[in-house]
């Protein structure tokens, strides 16, 4: 069986003056082609980090992630000439700034309307990418803000812990690495804000993250397992209230009180075929739950008459 090379990459789009739709595209002079930026995954590295990383190199452009689109797979040569799967996953992205000078292997890039970037890009695969974009697009869901919910990572148990106070129960081992492994993953998103339970093994799972932006943890008292045995509807009420707002951010809490939580973006999602599908995945972790250190990724649409409406969903689990 070929083995599976891994890759990710974005679709870059903006708004011109009129409010027509642009979207980015990529020239690689090796190859004489123009596509997507995209690039091979680093040992290690989470799908939706090679997505921004490789943008910005390729394009020299920052941007932040919004919703998934299409995954393509098709057939390549490996260094060895061994013929292998290229499996690349791709992401809807607004810049976060101006670039600069290109690097690496692209010669030039290029701001197309729709249907000029439809006809420039030379492999018919590429365009379900953008059929994907221009849809959400039409239906009012392609601008987006990431709302993350965040499971704490792995703590030491309650076995080992000699304190009298669980809320001060730390992380272990593994859980301090996972907290230092999503900040490029919180990062790829653009998260603004960071909320958490005050128990010790939620706060330190953000904190990294936190003060990468130099900011702190917003302490949620209702989020907490003992606040939510006492009242479980507060858990809910704060999830919501921080669900409308429209800067990405990100609540870390626990698996008791996760379901209360996952119910309210349940119940926001979109009536679209991908908010359908979005709850479908939504009410999964509820139903299973979520891994001690998984990022769950909503990506939100704000609307006046609508208020915050859940149009896409994805999972992020920790290296086993």
């Amino acid at each position: 069986m070929p083995s599976t090379i891994p890759a990710a990459g974005t679709l870059p789009w903006r708004r011109t003056k009129a409010g027509g739709l642009e979207v980015l595209l990529v020239h690689r002079p090796r190859y004489h082609d123009w596509s997507w930026a995209k690039g091979k995954l680093d040992p290690g590295e989470e799908w939706a980090v090679a997505a921004g990383r490789e943008t910005e190199e390729e394009t020299s452009i920052p941007v932040r992630l919004g919703r998934p689109l299409p995954s393509t797979s098709y057939t390549v040569l490996d260094k060895q000439g061994v013929p292998a799967t290229k499996e690349v996953r791709y992401w809807a992205a607004t810049p976060t700034a101006k670039g600069g000078p290109l690097r690496n292997e692209i010669d030039e890039i290029a701001w197309l309307a729709v249907q000029d970037a439809h006809d420039r890009l030379d492999y018919s695969r590429d365009r379900d990418q953008l059929r994907a974009l221009v849809r959400a697009d039409k239906e009012g869901e392609l601008d987006t803000t990431a709302f993350l919910i965040v499971r704490h990572a792995k703590a030491l148990s309650r076995s080992d812990f000699s304190g009298e106070d669980d809320q001060q129960r730390p992380l272990d081992e593994a859980g301090r690495q996972r907290s230092l492994d999503i900040i490029p993953l919180l990062g790829a998103y653009g998260i603004q804000r960071v909320g958490s339970s005050p128990s010790v093994r939620c706060v330190d799972t953000l904190t990294p993250y936190a003060q990468s932006l130099g900011r702190s943890v917003t302490i949620h008292g209702s989020l907490s397992e003992e606040d939510f045995a006492l009242d479980p509807v507060a858990a809910a009420e704060i999830t919501h209230r921080q669900l409308a707002k429209r800067r990405p951010r990100a609540l870390c809490g626990h698996g008791p009180v996760l379901p209360a939580m996952l119910h309210v973006l349940s119940a926001r999602c979109s009536h679209s075929e991908s908010g359908r599908a979005a709850q479908v995945a939504v009410d999964n972790a509820i139903d299973l739950g979520m891994a001690k250190g998984e990022v769950l990724v909503a990506h939100v649409t704000h609307s006046r008459t609508l208020g915050p409406q859940v149009v896409a969903v994805e999972r992020h689990l920790p290296s086993p």
